[in-house]
């Protein structure tokens, strides 16, 4: 089962005058997860390296940001991959002390630095949503907004045209019962886009 992050956790390491300032934190996405680093490259200007792993789908990948290749980013993005952690972005910021760390020394210290940011972090479930894409009739649309509530559907948009059109998520494993309801109190009078699980 894979896991994504309740909130931020941060840890420091110094070790050998070099300060490793390691940041995780649940991002949705590769924008956002480069905001993040261009904003840390913003707030620490005196700083050698910001190095950085992300755990979204699709979207992964690791930087070192200038330290010798495989050295920071990759060790960083196994250890997200080890804690099964998924839409998590870490981050380690390097101020660099003056002694040189070799290869082995700065795999050790990116990898503590993340691992000592995880050692408390508040895991929670990654759970798969669906989105579904529905439309029905005007007089259809109270008993489909309470079936919605109901479900604890987020609803995500709502147009009005010809027909109601709704497009609302949730976890996966409850789409099809909750599409088997909205038929039901329909009456059949639903439209359910291809797009839609």
């Amino acid at each position: 089962m894979a896991f994504t992050l309740a909130r931020t956790v941060h840890s420091e390491l110094l070790i050998k005058k070099s300060r490793f300032i390691g940041c995780v934190q649940p991002v949705d996405g590769r924008p956002q997860a480069q905001a993040i680093v261009d904003a840390l490259r913003a707030q620490h200007p005196a700083a050698a390296h910001v190095c950085w792993a992300l755990m979204a789908g699709g979207q992964s990948a690791a930087n070192d940001d200038g330290e010798p290749g495989g050295t920071a980013g990759r060790p960083m993005l196994e250890v997200l991959r080890h804690q099964q952690l998924e839409g998590v972005l870490a981050t380690v910021v390097r101020y660099f002390g003056g002694v040189k760390l070799g290869a082995g020394g700065l795999v050790r210290a990116y990898t503590d630095a993340v691992a000592q940011a995880l050692i408390d972090a508040p895991l929670q479930p990654l759970v798969m949503q669906s989105e579904l894409r529905c439309a029905v009739p005007y007089d259809a649309e109270g008993v489909v907004r309470r079936e919605l509530a109901s479900a604890s559907a987020s609803l995500n948009d709502v147009r009005h045209a010809s027909l109601v059109h709704f497009v609302f998520s949730l976890p996966a494993d409850r789409a099809p019962a909750l599409k088997r309801r909205i038929q039901d109190v329909t009456q059949g009078r639903v439209a359910w886009d291809d797009n839609g699980a």
